[in-house]
Order: C-alpha cells, then structure tokens, then sequence
C-alpha cells in the first residue's frame, strides 16, 4: 500500500455535490458540499443545471484541499458517485449543455412511453434490459431531450452530441471531452442497455430516436475513466477510477459482496438493492434488475426497486406544509402522535414507483379523525417511508427465493430514530446502521483506492453498525402493513 496518499470522492447527489477525502487507511478526513438549484416549473418537472453542477464539483474539491490542508500531489485519484437516472445532453465538441438536465424524479417523458410504437415493446424492455418501460429512466428523459432542445437534432444528425447520465457528463467535462464513458451500473440504468449482450441494445435504441454511437463507452466501475487536472487544481493529472452510480456504490460501501446481501439508500428518493450474484433475475412482480457493478472484468447483477419519495416527504413537510422547522423534530413528533389511529399518507407526488409502477397516481392521505393534527401527518409522512420499502424487500425475497435476515441501510433519514424502530418492526428484520453516513462517497472511493493499489480487502472492516431489532408485535405489525396496502389502492388506477 501506498504510504501518505489519498482519495477523493465526488458524490454528486439530487440536492447537492460533496467532495470527501480519505487518507490510506479508508478514514474519512474532511468534507466540503455545495448545493445546487432545484429547477421546478408550475408543470411539477424537476430540472437541474449541468453547468452549474460541474462548477459545484470543481469548486468542492478546491474547498476541500483548502479546508483539509493537504498536499496536493498527494491525491493519488479521484472517484464519483452520481445521481444516476437524471439524464442531459451536451455537445460533443464544446462540452456546453444544451438544456437542462431532467431530473430522475421528472415524469414529463410519460407521454413518449404511452406512444404506440413505444408502449408495443412493454413486454421486450424487461426482457432485454431488466428495466420496466417507464419514463423514470433515461431513455424517455433522452427521447424528450432530443425532441425539445434547440440545435439537438442538427448535432444528432452530425454524430457532434453526447447523451447521457451525470457520471458521464462530469467524465467529460473533467476530461476536457478526452473521454466520454460511462459505468456498467449507470448503463444498466438507462433502459438502452442489454443485460445479456452488456451492449447499447440497438432496436431500444431506435426506438427512443438515439444512435447508438452518440452513447458513452461503458467499462468496469473500476478501470481508469481518464485523467484530469481539475481545471489547474492539480499540478499534475489524476486518475478518474471508481466511478458508480450512488445507489450501487452505497451497495459496494456497505459490503453487499455476496449473493443475498441487502441495503437500503435513504435519499430524497430510495433505493433498495439485493446482490443476486454474476447471473440476472427478470422481475415479474414490479422490481428490477441492474448491474451492481462491473470489476476486474466480472459483471454481477442486482434487484432493485426505486422509491421517488422517501427523504423528499420530509422536505415536503418542512418547506411546503411548514410543519416541521428541520428534519430533526419529526423523531419527537412522532412519539408524541395519537397511536390509536389508522392515518396513511402515500406519497405519490409524481407516481408511485416499484413495485407498482404508476405514473398517473397522486398522493393522498388516508384515515383521517377527529384526532388527526400536525403530529400525525409528520408521523404518516415518516412511515410511509418504511412500508413503501418494506413492499419492496417482500418482492425481492419471493423472486429470488432469498430470505433476508438484515437490511443495511445509509443515509440521513437513518438518523431518526424512530423510524429505523419501526423499519424494522414492519419488516420484522434487523436493520443496521453503519456509524459512517457517506456510503455512496465511500463505496467509490473504496473502488478506486482498490484499483488503484491504495487499501486492500481489508477496507471494509472500517465499518462499525448499530443494530435495530423488531419490538412490536406481528399481529400488530400485520395491521398496519394490510393498512398501508389498502391506502395504496385508493390512488392506483384500476
């Protein structure tokens, strides 16, 4: 191992982008954030601008150098976790977006997947790509890109226009456009990628109007992505290397090697991810499958579901109902709510995502009584964010015959207390925390200090957990999860 060297880790998330440094032990040093502008217009889609979040990454890592004091030719590499299915594009010659990036959140590509021509591979999309159609995923958002943006066609048609996910997009730009690639984990995303042939599937492509020579090369999360001097922060070029989608790298992060190994993101959105090993599993019952990672040449799989809103009901709370002034206080508004009653809220703000897969639902609370107030909406809002994964973890274990025995979960809503209780409560599992918050940052940073000879395997010994067990009882248990089920069907179309 490398003595006195060092990591960078981008974490480009929904709400922000984090720079965080590790020494060559794994520890984590120091963190430096920026946050970026959520671009919402009175139809309810979700933008983000790419210029403004490349700006972000290469002002937090100058932030971090400052703030940490290192040298700086002691960064041995740089690695990146990204938001995965937002989707821009960008052109080729300039780097220069030329829109704004749609957010994974966005549902304004629906229309394109209920056109007939598109809505008649409903049945092949799952087959090739593991993937259910659904203008979730990036081919739909790039379908929409291309048919709204100014100066796309003509560059399309002069094969002058990159298209892609942030990881691909920030590859680029930090690379000064020497190279545009882009991960196995943030491909299998895109719903233009075969799982069996691990190619740019030529027919979905068609279909969603993308050349497939316009795509990013897709290689292992750990090969070299290329070098950059971050725009002069460096004195000499750094390996690009570990570079992930952040749902997967927090996979990674948290030792999900092997077959059956579960975790859970609690983001602004959530995602819950099941290693199934180096062959993939077609869902049948609304989850699914994606590439956990590509190393060393080996490609392994994973069931996944996808929740768009989790941590995001929290900040509904705070800043559009102004019940809550931070996050912290729902923990002790919760506790105190009148535990008597039936109240659901279903977050269906934009749809409802796996594994139901309904774009058209809208959000509703349910239940209401006389004794219905500010704490008990707060304390709905908290665990509609547990039965919505608690449906999910259901359907991996029926699928892949693979009784879970621990969910490991990250993230900030993983604070609260009282919601990690009831998580397991209504999964009747244990659930275990690690101490480190980072785990998209750490899982890439992980990768890279691997490939690049920084660390061993003994990395991931780094992490200590606490651990929740079930406390309440399964009749009760039974109740509310049959609850929350019913709710759900009051804002699905039939």
């Amino acid at each position: 191992m490398e003595q006195d060297k060092y990591i960078i880790s981008i974490d480009q998330s929904t709400q922000g982008t984090k720079a965080l440094l590790f020494d060559r032990t794994g520890r984590l040093l120091c963190r430096a954030d920026r946050t970026h502008r959520q671009i919402v217009n009175d139809l309810g889609w979700v933008s983000h601008d790419g210029e403004e979040i490349y700006r972000n990454v290469i002002a937090v890592i100058r932030d971090l150098l400052h703030k940490s004091a290192i040298d700086s030719r002691k960064v041995a590499g740089l690695s990146i976790s990204n938001q995965r299915e937002t989707s821009l594009i960008w052109d080729k010659a300039t780097g220069r977006p030329l829109n704004h990036a749609v957010v994974w959140q966005c549902a304004r590509a629906t229309e394109i997947c209920e056109r007939p021509d598109i809505s008649a591979l409903k049945e092949i999309v799952p087959e090739k790509t593991g993937l259910r159609l659904s203008p979730y995923f990036p081919a739909a958002k790039l379908c929409w890109l291309l048919e709204n943006t100014k100066e796309a066609g003509e560059l399309a048609g002069k094969h002058q226009l990159c298209l892609g996910t942030m990881d691909a997009y920030l590859v680029f730009r930090l690379t000064q456009g020497m190279s545009y690639r882009t991960d196995y984990s943030n491909a299998s995303r895109t719903q233009l990628f075969n799982l069996f042939s691990l190619t740019w599937d030529e027919e979905l492509c068609r279909a969603f109007g993308i050349c497939p020579e316009d795509l990013p090369e897709v290689t292992d999360s750990d090969a070299c992505f290329g070098m950059t001097d971050c725009e002069g922060t460096f004195a000499q070029p750094i390996p690009i290397c570990g570079v992930m989608g952040d749902s997967h790298a927090a996979l990674f992060g948290q030792n999900c090697r092997k077959r059956g190994l579960t975790k859970t993101t609690y983001g602004t959105g959530s995602s819950i991810m099941m290693n199934i090993g180096e062959k993939p599993i077609i869902s049948r019952k609304g989850i699914v499958t994606s590439l956990a990672w590509g190393r060393s040449g080996q490609a392994e799989y994973v069931l996944e579901g996808n929740l768009n809103y989790t941590g995001a009901v929290i900040t509904w709370l705070k800043d559009d109902l102004k019940m809550i002034a931070c996050a912290g206080e729902t923990e002790k508004l919760a506790e105190e709510a009148h535990h008597g009653d039936a109240l659901y809220l279903v977050p269906a703000f934009t749809g409802l995502g796996a594994p139901y897969w309904d774009s058209h639902a809208r959000a509703a609370i349910t239940g209401m009584d006389r004794n219905t107030g500010r704490r008990e909406i707060v304390r709905a809002g908290l665990e509609c964010i547990a039965y919505q994964i608690a449906d999910i973890i259901q359907v991996m274990e029926e699928e892949s015959g693979i009784e879970v025995a621990e969910l490991r979960v990250d993230g900030g809503p993983t604070r609260n207390r009282y919601l990690m209780q009831f998580q397991s409560d209504i999964l009747k599992k244990k659930v275990a925390i690690p101490q480190a918050e980072e785990l998209s940052g750490i899982g890439a940073a992980y990768m890279a200090g691997l490939a690049l000879h920084i660390w061993g395997e003994e990395i991931f010994h780094n992490l200590e957990r606490t651990l929740y067990t079930p406390k309440m009882d399964e009749k009760t248990a039974d109740k509310k999860q049959k609850g929350w089920k019913e709710a759900v069907t009051k804002v699905i179309r039939a």
